[in-house]
C-alpha cells in the first residue's frame, strides 16, 4: 500500500530537501568570512522564526538539546528536582533534564495526540503530591517537582491548553519541547509559544534544517535576553575587552548554519504543503485498512506531519517487528517508536506513573516515509 503512494524507488524516512537559496547563502558566508557565531544570517534566522511562530524572542543555538537544557535552567530547575517528562519521547527530552542534575518523572501519553494525557496526569499529581509553601512536592520521594516538559510528538500538537492549566494548578514551569513541530498549530497558535519557554530542533531530519541547530523561543523579553546572553558565553558586550558575568555556555549557532536555515525557511510553506498532501494521500490509502490506523492531526490542530505514522490494530500487534523487517527489506525505510524512557538503563529507576497507553502505542507504532521530496522531488523548482 505504501508503494502506491511513494512509487518504486527506494525511499528513506525523512531527508533534507535543498531547492532554493541554500548554496547562495552559504557561499556568501564563505566569501565574506562571516562563518562563525556572529553574522547577519543569525540575526535574520532569529527574526524569521519570530515572525513564523509569533514568539516575541527567538534565540538560535547549536541544537535542540542545548536549547532545552538552557530553557530548564532559565525556568529555575535545580539539582534533585523532578521534572514531568513523557515516557514516549526522544531521549533528548530526558537527557536535558539529567544535564541539569534533575530527575525525569515519567508520565503517560494519550492515543489521539501521542502527547501527555492531561486528565490522567491531573489525577496522578493530585494523588502523589502535596504543597509545601509555593512548591509542589512528591510525597513519595520528598523532592520538588519544578517543571513539566510536554513534547509535541511527531509534529502533532499535544493538548497544550489543558497542560498549561495543569502547570498553573501545580505551580510548575512549562517548557514546550516543540523540537519536531515547526509549522504546527494548536487552536491557531503556533506550538512552542504557550509555555514559559519553547524549543525547536533543526537537525538534518527535521522539517527544515540548519545541518545541526535549535532555537529557544519565549514571549518574555527578559528571559529571551538572558537566553541569548547565556548561550553566547555570557560575554558582556565591549569593543575589545573580555568580561563574562555568568557561567555561560558556548551554544551559539554559526552563521553558516543560520544561512542554510534562512534559505530553508523560504521554502517552509512549500515543505509543509507537500507534507500535508503526502499525509492526506496516506490517510486515504489506509482509510479502509483492517490492519492499521493512520495517525492524523488532533482536533482543533494543524500538524506539520513531521513523521507520518501508522499504528497496528491491537489484534495485529504481534506483526510489528515483522512489518518493519519486511518494509525495510523492500526498500521502504520504516522505524518503530523510540524506546520508552523507563526502558533505557539510565532512566529505568526514575519515578513514573502507570504507562500502559505509552507501552501499547510503542508496541504498535511504525513511522513511514515522510520527506517533502516525496512530493516536491517530482516537480522542477
Amino acid at each position: 500500500m505504501i508503494r502506491s503512494v511513494i512509487g518504486d524507488e527506494r525511499v528513506v524516512l525523512h531527508e533534507p530537501l535543498f531547492r532554493g537559496n541554500e548554496s547562495k547563502y552559504v557561499c556568501e558566508c564563505i566569501e565574506t568570512g562571516w562563518v562563525s557565531s556572529v553574522g547577519a544570517f543569525v540575526d535574520r534566522f532569529e527574526e524569521d522564526l519570530q515572525e513564523i511562530t509569533g514568539a516575541k524572542k527567538a534565540v538560535a543555538v547549536s541544537n535542540g538539546t542545548s536549547a532545552l537544557f538552557i530553557a530548564l535552567k532559565l525556568c529555575g530547575v535545580q539539582q534533585d528536582d523532578e521534572v514531568i517528562v513523557p515516557a514516549l519521547t526522544f531521549v533528548a527530552t530526558a537527557n536535558a533534564v539529567a544535564h541539569c542534575n534533575a530527575i525525569p518523572h515519567l508520565v503517560d501519553c494519550e492515543t489521539q495526540t501521542l502527547g501527555i494525557d492531561p486528565h490522567k496526569l491531573d489525577i496522578y499529581l493530585n494523588d502523589i503530591t502535596k504543597r509545601v509553601g509555593s512548591d509542589t512536592v512528591n510525597k513519595k520521594t520528598g523532592r520538588r517537582i519544578s517543571a513539566m516538559v510536554p513534547m509535541h510528538c511527531l509534529g502533532h500538537p499535544s493538548q497544550i491548553g489543558p497542560l498549561v492549566d495543569l502547570s498553573k494548578k501545580y505551580s510548575l514551569k512549562l517548557i514546550e519541547d516543540a523540537a519536531e513541530s515547526l509549522g504546527s498549530y494548536y487552536n491557531s497558535q503556533h506550538t512552542g509559544t504557550f509555555g514559559d519557554i519553547g524549543i525547536f530542533s533543526f537537525n538534518g531530519n527535521k522539517t527544515i534544517t540548519t545541518g545541526g541547530g535549535g532555537a529557544i523561543v519565549t514571549n518574555n523579553h527578559e528571559i529571551g535576553k538572558l537566553a541569548k546572553h547565556l548561550t553566547t558565553t555570557a560575554k558582556v558586550p565591549h569593543s575589545w575587552d573580555f568580561f563574562h558575568d555568568h557561567v555561560g555556555y558556548n551554544f551559539r549557532m554559526p552563521n553558516l548554519n543560520a544561512a542554510l536555515g534562512c534559505a530553508q525557511l523560504e521554502s517552509l510553506d512549500a515543505f509543509l504543503d507537500a507534507k500535508r498532501r503526502l499525509a492526506s494521500t496516506y490517510s486515504e490509502a489506509f482509510s479502509n485498512s483492517e490492519f492499521v490506523d493512520f495517525v492524523t492531526e488532533p482536533e482543533n490542530c494543524k500538524s506539520n506531519y513531521w513523521l507520518n505514522a501508522i499504528v497496528l490494530k491491537p489484534e495485529y500487534q504481534d506483526q510489528h517487528d515483522a512489518t518493519l523487517e519486511f518494509s525495510n527489506h523492500q526498500g521502504i525505510m520504516t522505524r518503530p517508536a523510540w524506546k520508552l524512557m523507563h526502558q533505557l538503563p539510565m532512566y529505568e529507576h526514575c519515578p513514573r506513573m502507570n504507562l500502559e497507553v505509552s507501552e501499547s502505542i510503542q508496541s504498535r507504532l511504525i513511522n513511514i516515509p515522510s520527506g517533502p521530496g516525496i512530493i516536491l522531488g517530482k516537480i522542477e523548482p
